[in-house]
């Protein structure tokens, strides 16, 4: 017999699946924008701009004429565009 009195746990708290969701979604963003920054790395490298790159404590490092650049995530994908831009790549 079904007992109507029993609640569904995630009920009890709706917008613990939103927030559930919502973690999910941020965490595809991160990964996307991720491996969007490493494809423009790796071009970038290609194309003889950078000398390397990768993640470091949060923040995105680039080598660059002999410098350590550190930046966002978000900042290193417009320097990386403009590199390739400015080269007509």
């Amino acid at each position: 017999m079904e007992n109507s009195n029993l609640e569904d746990p995630n009920m009890e708290n709706p917008s613990m699946d939103e927030e559930l969701l919502g973690n999910r979604m941020n965490l595809e963003l991160e990964s996307i924008g991720l491996n969007q920054l490493n494809d423009l790395g790796n071009k970038a490298i290609s194309l003889g701009l950078i000398a390397g790159h990768g993640h470091h404590g949060g923040q995105y490092e680039l080598l660059h004429q002999g410098k350590v650049v550190t930046l966002s995530p978000s900042e290193a994908v417009t320097y990386l565009e403009n590199l390739i831009r400015e080269v007509g790549a």
